[in-house]
This record gives structure tokens, C-alpha cells and sequence, in this order.
């Protein structure tokens, strides 16, 4: 893994005002997949947790037509430059309403989520575990935010390492289930990829009480357009870290010109836990 610092001086100037704000100003703000997790196991890219579900055969047979069905209609929307951003938000609201009803129909149930988490095609990077550990002992929030299609599997895999502590907020998309454990209804708010910024936490009372006043934010994430995450919120410093996991020479100067430290290798989380404890 080969750590680059876009501007050295900002770096040393951002965790000097963090610093002296204290942990009990900062909180964390992460994407999952790629992200705490390795972009590719032995070479093989990490599949989405929604690949997962259809390549496992645990959904319905028809449910990948009808999922490509759904795309079909609404990725044209999504790139479309011609479409105001308020109308995109709102046919990915409702892309992704219509995908969370189909995989109701589909027969998802919580036992195909615990499959997913065991199969080892997703994997934390080496030191998350004490990456999470640090945070907790020491009172850090944790927020992951998630535009997955099925986000009650990100809970899961952290609950199989029993790291699954009070201080971690996910804001994904999750289910009610009933007595079968099958999945019933849609739970509110829905994330999807054009409203998963920190806007949306104003919805969940529990989570933007706890980050409110945690003006200083360090964000992860593993593209570019995961620094909308912050968008909405009133921060007073943000250490930004992102993961370049692929396509090194392609994407290598777009990265560092949008976060402050570039983590290249789809490596471990050495860095960022070095980091956050020299902010003590």
C-alpha cells in the first residue's frame, strides 16, 4: 500500500485543529464496501451484497430479470444530464423502492443474509477490528452510510467479528421482518445513490443527535463521489482518506485532488489508525 499526502502542510495544519478540538468533537464518516472492507480477494473484486443474493440462488427464480428491468429504466434517468437533481432524487427513490418490493417478493429472508456474511467473498481490511476497537474505547461515532440494497447484511458482518458496538450508527437501507424471518416491509428513510450524504441523518434522531455537536469529521471512503457524504452538514474540519483500489494511473490524480490522503493498494488500515491515534 503507498500512502500519498495531496498537500503535506494542510494535513499537519487539519489534525492540529482536530486535535485540539478533542475526540469528544470528532466522529467518523465511512462508506462500507470497499472501503472497510478489501475491494478484491485474491484478485477477484468484492461482489455487492445485492450480486451475492442473485448469484446465490437465494432469491426467486425471475428476480434478475426483473432487476435488470428496473435498471433499465432508471439508470437512463440517473445519467441523464438533461434531468433536474430534484427529479433524479426522486426516481431513485422510487428505482429503489420498486427493487426493495420486488426483493420482498422474491422471498428474502435473514437466514440469506447470514449465508452471504459466512461465505468469505467480503472481507474487513486488516486492522478494522482494531480500528473499531479504538473508537469505541474511546467514545469516537462511528456513521456508515450505505446506499446498498439490502444494508441490514452490513450490521451482520460486523455482528460474525462481535464488533458491533453502541458507538456505530448504519444509515442503509433495512427492512421489517416477520415472524419467518422474511423480509415484509421497506423501513424509512430509503438511501439511495443521490440523498446518501449526511442530510439524511436529520431523519434518524438517534444519529444526528449523536454527531450534531462533532463538528470535526474524518471521512473514508473508496471513490470520489463518496464525499458527498458530508454534504448538509455544518463541519468545522474534515480529514478526508480514500481508498484507490483499482485503475491506479487512471483515477490517481482525480484522487488527489479531492481527498487529503490517498491510500493506494486496496491495503490495510495501518494508516488511518496511526492517524486518529496521534490526534489524542
Amino acid at each position: 500500500m503507498e500512502v500519498i499526502i495531496s498537500n503535506p502542510e494542510d494535513l499537519e495544519k487539519l489534525k492540529i485543529q482536530i486535535k485540539k478540538a478533542g475526540y469528544q468533537n470528532l466522529h467518523i464518516l465511512s462508506d462500507f464496501d470497499r472501503t472497510l472492507t478489501y475491494g478484491a480477494i485474491d484478485g477477484i473484486k468484492t461482489p455487492s451484497i445485492i450480486s451475492m443474493l442473485r448469484d446465490g440462488n437465494h432469491l426467486k427464480e425471475g428476480y434478475a430479470e426483473q432487476a435488470h428491468v428496473l435498471f433499465n429504466k432508471y439508470h437512463s434517468i440517473e445519467v441523464d444530464p438533461n434531468i433536474s437533481l430534484s427529479e433524479k432524487k426522486e426516481k431513485m427513490k422510487e428505482w429503489w423502492k420498486a427493487h426493495h418490493e420486488l426483493l420482498i417478493q422474491s422471498g428474502l429472508s435473514k437466514s440469506d443474509l447470514e449465508d452471504i456474511v459466512k461465505n468469505g467473498h467480503v472481507k474487513f481490511r486488516e486492522g478494522v477490528t482494531d480500528f473499531l476497537d479504538f473508537l469505541y474505547e474511546n467514545n469516537i461515532p462511528l456513521v456508515i452510510l450505505s446506499a446498498s440494497g439490502c444494508g441490514d447484511a452490513i450490521q451482520l458482518f460486523f455482528q460474525n467479528i462481535k464488533k458491533d458496538y453502541s458507538n456505530i450508527f448504519y444509515v442503509t437501507n433495512s427492512f421489517n421482518w416477520d415472524e419467518n424471518g422474511r423480509a415484509a416491509s421497506t423501513k424509512e428513510p430509503i438511501v439511495h445513490c443521490l440523498n446518501k450524504d449526511e442530510t439524511i441523518l436529520e431523519k434518524i434522531p438517534k444519529v444526528y443527535q449523536s454527531i450534531k455537536n462533532r463538528r470535526n469529521v474524518i471521512l473514508l471512503g473508496d471513490s470520489v463521489g463518496d464525499l458527498g457524504m458530508i454534504e448538509g452538514f455544518d463541519y468545522h474540519n474534515l480529514l478526508k482518506i480514500g481508498f484507490l483500489n483499482f485503475d491506479y494511473d487512471k483515477s490517481r490524480k482525480d484522487y488527489k485532488e479531492n481527498f487529503d490522503v490517498v491510500l493506494e493498494g486496496d491495503g490495510n488500515f495501518s494508516f488511518v489508525n496511526a492517524l486518529i491515534r496521534s490526534l489524542q
